[in-house]
């Protein structure tokens, strides 16, 4: 069983930035992608960024330029760097994990941002 922990929410000004990490335990075999999703207030969940297990990234297109995701596989964890923030960006942050066969959410992380 794989278990996923945020952290790095928090209140932010515009223009500011956040760091969210998604630690992992657990054995993580078949891994196919890692991600973070969002969901704001009263909207459905939103990819926001990716990276497969070969290392390529994707984003959606409200983030680029804006969010970088990367991984330390060592240290088994997942992270996506947010600058420039926008309260557009307010939501709760998922981290998510594909593996062949299953499926993991964290409990997610609130972001907020606003002046």
């Amino acid at each position: 069983q794989v278990q996923l922990v945020e952290s790095g929410g928090g209140s932010v000004q515009p223009g500011g930035s956040l760091r969210l990490s998604c630690a992992a335990s657990g054995t993580i075999s078949g891994l196919l992608v890692m991600g973070w999703y969002r969901q704001a207030l009263g909207m459905q969940r939103e990819l926001v960024a990716s990276i497969a297990s070969g290392g390529g990234t994707n984003y959606v297109d409200s983030v680029k330029g804006r969010f970088t995701i990367s991984r330390d596989n060592a240290k088994r964890t997942l992270y996506l760097q947010m600058n420039s923030l926008k309260p557009e960006d307010t939501a709760v942050y998922y981290c998510h994990v594909l593996v062949i066969g299953a499926a993991y959410w964290g409990q997610g992380t609130q972001v907020t941002v606003s002046s």
